[in-house]
């Protein structure tokens, strides 16, 4: 077993999306190669009603999956072809936005006024940007939980892992979405398929995920929407996470200390270790196939060309999105 190195400690950045949402933004709208096939990571954890309440009214997307995970609270959301319901705390929407689909998702607090959870975008191969749109809607109890004798937990939301298989199926990405808990002062090895690009995104308690060898420079070859200026990006209220390297004490068989709302991006390799902290450490850890396609991306529509992307939004001023 080879254990993958910490090529990239990120940490998320404070974003303003929707119609006025707070919230943390793990990666996205910046080079795509070190997650592909993943696009964009947000965190929308608040306390505070005034921070999300406003939501995200309606607003199209095409050629993307997107992938809700709710931890408390309610997002009550609908669409153009007359979906809609409740995700409720421990809930998973996965949408494929296929070849478009207007919609809106409108958080509401807990008792206590938290909403807190994730959205994560995967792409759509260029063979499946104009498929058919698509819900899954996944209840918690129907996410299955393996519990390791140490005390080790993992929600399988997608994919397979310890024998059991999540409930999400038919990805394109072929992910493996898992939420992890290990406990205070246990070291765990975790597989992860050598041929993925992988991820781990904390969001309690803290730790230190072990690296192999020295974190070596990392490949970017972001193919974005040139065809849209300085101004407009701005204006969409676009922020490229800050990035580094795993520092002095962090690189090499130490590894890469870790704490909330730390995302950390491996190499290649088939398993990652962490060591868990002193209050134990849960994170996400997302893996999937590269689709290693163009990316042309301007807000939430992703194409593989900037002809297509202008094809887009002109159908969507021409009233012609919705297929």
């Amino acid at each position: 077993m080879s254990i993958r190195p910490v090529k990239r400690v990120v940490q998320s950045k404070p974003t303003l999306e929707g119609a006025g949402v707070r919230l943390r933004r793990a990666f996205g709208f910046g080079d795509t190669a070190d997650f592909d096939p993943f696009l964009l990571l947000d965190d929308f954890r608040n306390d505070d009603p005034a921070d999300y309440l406003a939501g995200f009214p309606w607003h199209p997307h095409r050629g993307i999956e997107t992938i809700t995970y709710v931890l408390a609270g309610t997002v009550n959301h609908g669409d153009s072809l007359g979906n809609q319901g409740d995700l409720g705390a421990g809930d998973v929407q996965w949408m494929t936005a296929g070849s478009g689909i207007l919609h809106q998702e409108m958080p509401k607090g807990d008792a206590h006024g938290r909403m807190h959870g994730f959205q994560l975008w995967a792409n759509l191969p260029a063979s499946l940007k104009m498929a058919k749109p698509r819900y899954q809607d996944v209840k918690a109890a129907d996410i299955p939980e393996v519990v390791d004798d140490d005390g080790t937990r993992v929600g399988v939301i997608c994919g397979s892992f310890w024998g059991k298989n999540g409930p999400v199926d038919g990805v394109a990405a072929d992910p493996r979405y898992l939420d992890v808990f290990v406990p205070p002062g246990v070291r765990k090895r975790l597989t992860v398929e050598t041929t993925r690009n992988a991820f781990a995104y904390i969001f309690d308690g803290a730790g230190r995920f072990r690296d192999a060898s020295e974190p070596r420079p990392v490949q970017t070859d972001h193919v974005g929407p040139a065809a849209f200026d300085a101004a407009q990006a701005r204006e969409a209220g676009r922020h490229v996470p800050e990035e580094r390297r795993a520092g002095p004490g962090e690189g090499g068989p130490a590894g890469a200390d870790v704490d909330n709302r730390t995302l950390v991006v491996f190499d290649r390799g088939d398993e990652v270790v962490v060591q868990a902290g002193e209050q134990g450490i849960r994170f996400l850890l997302v893996s999937g196939q590269p689709i290693e396609e163009p990316v042309a991306w301007y807000g939430p529509i992703v194409m593989n060309t900037q002809e297509e992307l202008r094809r887009a939004y002109a159908e969507l001023r021409a009233g012609t999105f919705i297929k």
